[in-house]
Formats: C-alpha cells, structure tokens, sequence
C-alpha cells in the first residue's frame, strides 16, 4: 500500500508538470487508423529492408505495458483492443517537446502514436514514432510484470485491472461472447423468438430456490428477483407464441461457491408439441454444434479428464444412479428408515422434516452427482420435487424430467411441461404446505399462472442451461468466478 502510495504522489507531481507545460493529461477522443493485429497481419510477414521502402504514417492508440529507456531513446510496448506492438519512442524524432512529454509518462498510461513501421535487430515489428500524445494519465501501478495479478480475491475484486494484465481472463470473456452469441443464433435459426420476461415479480416461481426480496414505494407492495423465467414464458405459449427463448439473468438468495453465484446466467426455452426426449435429441444436437464451434472438437478436456460429448449421450434413472453409482442396495430406494440411516452413515445431513424422496435426493447429490463427468441425462425424477413437471403416463409417482449433469455438475433441468390446472393447482398447494412447515426454498401458489392453464397451454416442453457452467466448461475454468466479470463478494476486512 506504502509502495502504491507513493507512485500515485510522483504520478500527480507529473500531473502538475503536464499542466505547466498546457498539456492536458486527460484529453477528449483520439483519432487513429491502425491497431496491433492489422500491423501484424500486413508486416509481419515483411523483411526489414523492405519495410524501411515504406514510411506511410500510421496512428495507434493503447496503454503502455512495458517500457526501457535508453537515455534519449526508448523501447514501450503498447497494448490495444487487438493485441501488443512495440514502439520506438527516439528525442531527433519525435522533437524536444514530444522526448519531454515522454518522460512525463509511465507504465499504465495511454498513449496515441503516429510513425512507420521497421524490425529490430531481433525482427520484432516495431513502430518507428514520429509523434506522440498522452491520452490519460494512469495514477496507479499495474501489477509486478513479472508476476502479473495472481491474488484470486483481487482479481474478482478488481476485475478492472485482471483484464489489462492477464490475457488469458481477457480470452476467457472473448469466448463468453462468442457463447451467448452462437445459443442466441442457434435458437433463432430454428424458430424461436427471444423475449424479455420481468426480473421483478409479485410472485417468485419457476424453481425451488430462495428469493431476494424489495420493496416497491409507489405500488406499496414487496416484489422479488425472479428466480426463474419460467412461468412468463409458459404464459407467452399459452398466448400463442409456439416456441420462445430468453437469455435471463436469475437471482436466487444462496450461498456462494465455486458452483453458484446469486446472480446467475441462464437460457432458457419452451417448444409446443414437443416432449422431454425430443429436448434431450435437441441438446445432443446444440452442444455438438456449439463444441465444433468453439472448440474444433467434440473432445475437450476440462481440469485434466478428458470429456467425450459425442452422441448418444449415456441415460440414466435417478434411483438406478442412486442404487449403483451412490452403492444404496435397493433397500434404501424402498424403505425411508434404511434411506436415512444410510445418510446417517455417509455423514449426510438429514432434516426431520425431509420424506423419504428428499433423503434419496441428498444421497445423489452428495454421492453421486460429482461422479457423473461425461454428459449423462439423468431421468425418473419424483413427483414430490418437480412441481411444474408433467406426470409420466406409466408412473405417476415419476415426472417425464431430466437433468443433464457434466463433469459433476447440473448444467440442464428439462421436462415435458405439467399443463393440467387442477393437477398443477394440487402441486402449488403442496408447496405452500411445505413453506408453512418452514421451507423457505418452496414455491408460492400462482394464481394468475393456474388461471392461464385454465386457457390451455398446448403439450410443451421447455429447458434451461446454465450459460455460465456451460463457460466454465468450454474455458477451463475452475470457479463459476472465473467465468463471471463482476462475481458477488464479501467485504473486504479492513
């Protein structure tokens, strides 16, 4: 902090320099012509002696990352949207006026250069300056060059400063774009239409999640951060609209992990006539295009296991995943008591409060979940935790749902949508018990949703994917921080 301190007062004394001399350090716009990547592209395939034929002016704009000064010349490499070039800043050619405001100048600040292009000794593409300009004065270091800004916590805290320093962050966020890009292309290719659902809501639906709540002084009424598009988009095909999708931002009051964060990326999207199993064909179908997209391949590896997305993707039921990937027997897949003192003994925690399908629900997510690392839809789901899921027509105590799990983590939810208003009324009604009984994760009863079952919603389907898991993935990224430009955290202890 002392070190900081410092180099802030000797940027400010400079300040006050540029100001004397009537330079102002914090210029308005800046034109220029040229960045690092088209330089390349056009000479970097050039021998020196050819280019010294060239002295057509080119103007660049970036920040200076690295700076060696040599009396009265120097070497800076400046860093733009596009990529880094060298410069050779020299006093007999930029004049004495240009050299003086030069020295007035540090790494972090921005700069504009105008100059024609030559190879060092050692064949680097360099700028030859013929004219320089200060374009904002940076008062703060960057990082050690040597070490670059390593520290987790400062990196998310100050993202900022993450970007100008690491590029592989900077490539990680470049390939988030391309992401989102190519799922909103994707969708619209096969006809749907994207829409925009509220994020403020009267009433928090569409997932089991706890709620961030406010309050609105004009209406005098609490409202929420949605949790879930879903019951907004079931809406909109009830009104007609057969297939519809929505790139959403969710927000749910959980605890933060390398998995979650409050304010979260999804997409999510319902398809009239289509069922459960014709989502899964779709999903095969999206990641394989979305792999060779961004990846070349449908074989990526991600923390060092190699995953294969490759189709057919494996299937398999909750309790058949329960009983032999989770080593339950099916005697804990019958018989609640055996269910809870196997919990017991894999240090499970149980509520007394939890039936017998909440126990088995806990088993798979602590035993099972984080085994499942190729792509692998799970099926079977009980009635009595999906709530907004149609009824399998064979087995009622099942819903027509799955869950698509790769390496180790939920990146899917997906089900042929429940569209009976007495029998989803029946479930809402369930919900509500459980909030009274003290589950604050539970869903409300929606009225205006049962009402608009009553109009008909057509058999549907509909999913959503996690943007940001699905980035962690094709990025290599360890954390769900890592894939989010500003991620949630705690205050920093003084």
């Amino acid at each position: 902090m002392e070190k900081t301190s410092t180099v802030t007062e000797d940027r400010r004394k400079k300040i006050d320099r540029l100001k004397e001399l009537g330079i102002n350090p914090f210029p308005a716009g800046y034109k220029f012509n040229f960045d690092s990547k088209k330089a390349i592209e056009k000479f970097g395939g050039i021998s020196g002696e050819e280019l010294e034929k060239d002295t057509t002016p080119y103007t660049f704009a970036g920040r200076i990352m690295a700076m060696r000064v040599f009396g009265k010349a120097a070497f800076i490499h400046i860093k733009d949207n596009a990529g880094k070039i060298q410069a050779y800043i020299r006093k007999d050619k930029v004049g004495d006026a240009g050299y003086e405001l030069f020295k007035l100048m540090d790494i972090g600040d921005y700069i504009g250069i105008t100059g024609s292009f030559f190879k060092t000794k050692t064949d680097e593409l360099t700028i030859l300056a013929t004219e320089i300009k200060l374009l904002t004065k940076s008062l703060r270091p960057l990082p050690e060059k040597w070490h670059g800004l390593t520290d987790v916590e400062t990196r998310y805290r100050q993202r900022y400063v993450d970007l100008i320093v690491n590029d592989d962050v900077r490539d990680v966020f470049i390939t988030r774009s391309k992401i989102i890009s190519f799922f909103r292309d994707y969708f619209n290719s096969q006809g749907f239409l994207e829409v925009e659902t509220p994020m403020m809501q009267t009433i928090p639906g569409g997932a089991t999640a706890k709620p961030f709540k406010t309050y609105h002084n004009a209406l005098g009424m609490d409202l929420y951060l949605r949790i879930a598009p879903e019951l907004f988009l079931k809406r909109l095909v009830v009104g007609g609209f057969d297939r519809v999708y929505e790139i959403n931002r969710n927000f749910r009051n959980e605890g933060i992990s390398v998995k979650h964060n409050p304010e979260f990326t999804m997409i999510e999207f319902y398809m009239a006539y289509a069922t459960y199993e014709e989502l899964m064909l779709l999903t095969e179908e999206l990641f394989s295009r979305l792999l060779t997209e961004i990846k070349g391949s449908l074989v990526i590896e991600y923390q060092g296991e190699k995953i294969d997305f490759t189709p057919p993707w494996k299937r398999i039921s909750l309790y058949d995943a329960i009983r032999d990937i989770g080593g339950t027997g099916d005697e804990v897949l019958k018989d609640f008591e055996a269910a809870v003192n196997f919990a017991q003994s894999k240090k499970i925690p149980i509520l007394k409060t939890d039936s017998h399908v909440r126990v088995l629900e806990k088993i798979f997510d602590e035993l099972v979940e984080h085994k499942l690392i190729n792509p692998t839809f799970v099926t079977g789901y009980p009635t009595e935790i999906s709530p907004l899921s149609r009824k399998n027509d064979q087995d009622p105590d099942i819903v027509d749902r799955f869950e698509l799990y790769i390496t180790g983590k939920e990146i899917a939810n997906a089900f042929t949508e429940l569209n009976d208003p007495d029998d989803q009324r029946g479930r809402f009604e369930k919900q509500v018990a459980l909030r009274e009984a003290g589950d604050d994760e539970a869903q409300y009863m929606d009225e205006d949703f049962v009402t608009a079952l009553e109009y008909g919603l057509p058999p549907t389907a509909g999913e959503g994917i996690g943007i940001d898991r699905v980035i962690m993935l094709l990025t290599d990224s360890p954390s769900i921080r890592d894939v989010i430009l500003f991620p949630h955290m705690r205050h920093k202890q003084q």
